[in-house]
């Protein structure tokens, strides 16, 4: 037997692989750049059909790419095509699996990340965020990212966090609100004390006023005061994406609640968000410190007791522990106050 992960090492992509996902690829790129809201529930249909002709992980990987490079352009792309986008990843994370919204939704936050370190002078860290945004909206993502991305912002606090504080505040500003009031208090009162404490060169600001007044209107649930807020695309995708939700598959927790530092060291710590997520780096668990406590707790225990445990052939530590706990407890409490140490 071979393990997956050894296995993937071994087999190169041969010429016919190759060719394969080159055409699965083509596939998915020509519904991709069709896609529109009146012909979703076709095209959303037709990606379910290739998921289950071909593995997940070549159509997670492929529909991946194909949609970073339709969404993510240094140009700032029409909102109504990142909702379109968004809302097709909403209706195969809800039908698929969680892993399809899970494997993106990685994609997006670890190049968001990447290129709001970069400081680079295109549009793509605000679509990056409207992806985001647009990912909670349709219920793929929990508020808990959002506002891990908003404290994020708050705390760096200059003239390009400031821009994506507001972006994301009139995207999902009052959603914040309906979900989590008191969390989204508190990120006001931070953003608030932040720019008292700025510099007066960006205090004088015109956008840092009109972020305070953006915050003030959230937090008293004034919609009038934020110009150029609409929500009836949303509402209205939102209610396309009821009737293509499978209802099988409508009473389940699929919104992933996952933080943003959890997303940004998923090769570290594992992908704990998703079931039976393949984990091949370093032990969770200090295994040294485990180990010497084992031996310590053993070596309190009688030489005819280890006899016994050996005879009865309790081959590791381990199991040495368990059987001498369970021979020389005196009742079932004392056992489970041993096994418990």
């Amino acid at each position: 037997y071979v393990p997956p992960q050894v296995r993937k090492a071994q087999e190169m992509p041969d010429d016919k692989k190759r060719e394969e996902l080159g055409r699965l690829k083509k596939m998915v790129n020509g519904l991709i750049n069709r896609l529109s809201e009146p012909n979703l529930p076709s095209i959303s249909g037709q990606i379910e059909e290739l998921y289950m002709a071909n593995s997940r992980k070549d159509m997670n990987e492929t529909l991946t790419d194909i949609l970073m490079n339709a969404c993510v352009t240094a140009v700032a792309m029409p909102a109504r095509l990142l909702m379109e986008h968004m809302l097709l990843v909403s209706v195969l994370h809800h039908n698929i699996g969680i892993e399809v919204g899970a494997h993106f939704l990685e994609a997006v936050v670890k190049k968001f990340d990447e290129v709001c370190r970069s400081d680079a002078e295109g549009k793509e860290c605000e679509n990056l965020l409207a992806l985001i945004a647009h990912l909670y909206n349709f219920r793929v993502v929990h508020s808990l990212l959002v506002f891990d991305i908003l404290k994020k912002l708050i705390s760096t606090f200059t003239e390009k966090e400031i821009e994506l504080i507001l972006f994301l505040l009139k995207n999902v500003g009052f959603s914040l609100r309906k979900d989590d009031a008191l969390a989204l208090k508190e990120v006001i009162t931070e953003a608030q004390k932040k720019a008292n404490a700025a510099e007066k060169s960006l205090q004088d600001q015109a956008r840092v006023r009109f972020m305070l007044e953006t915050m003030l209107a959230l937090r008293n649930n004034d919609m009038r005061k934020i110009p150029g807020y609409d929500p009836e695309p949303v509402e209205k995708l939102r209610k396309l994406q009821r009737t293509l939700v499978h209802s099988s598959s409508s009473g389940k927790e699929t919104q992933l609640r996952v933080s943003l530092e959890s997303l940004l060291a998923a090769d570290q710590v594992g992908r704990w968000w998703i079931v039976g997520s393949s984990w091949s780096g370093a032990p969770m668990i200090d295994d040294k410190k485990h180990k010497t406590g084992q031996k310590l707790h053993l070596g309190k225990l009688s030489s005819k007791m280890m006899e016994l445990a050996r005879k009865q052939r309790m081959n590791t530590d381990i199991r040495r522990s368990i059987f001498c706990v369970l021979m020389t407890s005196e009742d079932y409490l004392d056992a489970f106050e041993k096994l418990l140490k």
